[in-house]
């Protein structure tokens, strides 16, 4: 019998490469640096920009960040003990970011282990996921007042989730880019502690396939906010924008209760999706 997808259980990605969909349009600036980019025009004719890594560095154990951390635009992947890039669950990250911890210019590369965890308030800028292992970043305080920002970036080749939400608190998503994944935002369905989650979502470019854009449990009182989504390469809509759960904290499968604008859960309207 194949285990549910959100339950933690052992499983390992499968070994065929997937498709990597690499886009392009223009120069991309970040803290005034001009910064090299690889540009080519996606076969779903979404228009971004991918940079090209400085540079790279091979990391055996997880670097532990606090106050500011500028990878000026190196690749990091794991090797050793972080050298796995599979959906295994429990594996630690190639970062680890302390409450109040800025990561910013880094590429995660392959294998990209558990990606980045964050420990309580962050913030991640300008941070590219080349090929998510487990999750690309997970957001674990436990304080209500905790606030996780990814302000630019992107991910790509996510066999299931990219941005991991476990903790509590309030998670905001601006200028990002996701291609080819599972869910982009998921609070966690089965958590053995559970908390009530917001989420925003602005300025995001979501290029097919994909699955789910955000997940969130309405019986823990999650909200989902979104605005300025576009959608590449999805003709047919198939990728579900909003989708409303039943969590429960005892690692069952979340009942899935529907999607879609609701105006109470997932906030936004036909106006804030576009199709290109």
């Amino acid at each position: 019998m194949t285990a549910p997808a959100e339950q933690r259980v052992r499983h390992r990605r499968r070994t065929t490469k997937r498709r990597a969909l690499i886009a392009g349009a223009s120069a991309l600036g970040i803290t005034g640096a001009a910064i090299v980019t690889t540009t080519m025009l996606s076969s779903a004719g979404a228009a971004s920009t991918w940079p090209t890594a400085k540079g790279s560095q091979a990391v055996s154990s997880t670097i532990k960040v606090t106050g500011t951390y500028d990878g000026k635009l190196k690749k990091f992947y794991g090797s050793g003990e972080l050298g796995g890039s599979g959906q295994d669950e429990g594996q630690d990250p190639v970062f680890e970011l302390a409450d109040g911890a800025v990561l910013k210019n880094v590429v995660i590369g392959t294998p990209a282990a558990d990606g980045v965890h964050c420990k309580g308030t962050c913030t991640l800028e300008n941070v590219w996921w080349l090929d998510v292992g487990e999750d690309a970043a997970s957001f674990k305080g436990k304080s209500s007042s905790a606030v996780y920002k990814v302000i630019g970036g992107g991910a790509r080749n996510a066999d299931d989730k990219v941005l991991q939400f476990n903790g509590a608190g309030k998670l905001v998503v601006t200028g990002f880019q996701v291609e080819n994944f599972g869910k982009l935002v998921r609070s966690c369905g089965n958590c053995g502690t559970q908390y009530k989650r917001t989420i925003e979502l602005s300025d995001i470019d979501v290029t097919a396939p994909g699955k789910s854009i955000v997940g969130i449990n309405t019986n823990y009182g999650d909200t989902a906010k979104l605005s300025k989504i576009r959608i590449h390469g999805d003709s047919k809509k198939k990728i579900k924008t909003c989708t409303r759960f039943q969590g429960n904290n005892t690692g069952k499968e979340p009942k899935e209760l529907g999607s879609g604008p609701d105006g109470t859960s997932c906030k936004f309207s036909s106006s804030d999706i576009s199709y290109q």
